[in-house]
């Protein structure tokens, strides 16, 4: 995949790969809600287009944040997991959590409360991981292989 980076900026080119909201909206939805299929992604409250959802996919996929594969019980709906890379974004993920409860809360008050603002934000960060990779795991025996 070629990628037209900005600038040198390590900041601005993280951005460039994974910085637009459908992609880190996906990643969150995979990390902290165990969602795995197209289906399921486009159940989100967001409602992001059935061609934003595609295009996003096929670029995290290209990036090796996810993986797509198929389980041998259904061969036609593809299951979308998260790499190690993937999980490594866990800590952002959780930063931005940890903002918006501070920060966007005033702007938008019917916003979910998450309630890691006093909590260890290593030790959240480190749980959300373990969890996603337990669930992840249990889809590795039923994964169809070519």
């Amino acid at each position: 995949m070629k990628v037209n980076f900005r600038s040198s900026c390590m900041i601005a080119s993280a951005l460039d790969l994974i910085g637009d909201k459908w992609s880190i909206v996906i990643i969150r939805d995979m990390l902290l809600h165990n969602k795995t299929s197209y289906k399921e992604f486009m159940a989100s409250d967001e409602g992001v287009a059935s061609n934003l959802l595609s295009s996003r996919l096929k670029l995290l996929e290209s990036l090796e944040v996810v993986t797509k594969n198929k389980l041998r019980s259904n061969k036609k709906e593809n299951i979308y997991l998260l790499t190690e890379k993937g999980i490594d974004l866990a800590p952002i993920i959780m930063e931005l959590v940890i903002w918006s409860d501070l920060h966007v809360r005033k702007y938008h008050t019917k916003m979910n409360t998450s309630g890691t603002v006093n909590m260890d934000k290593n030790a959240v960060i480190d749980l959300t991981q373990k969890k996603y990779r337990a669930f992840a795991n249990q889809f590795q025996s039923q994964l169809y292989t070519n």
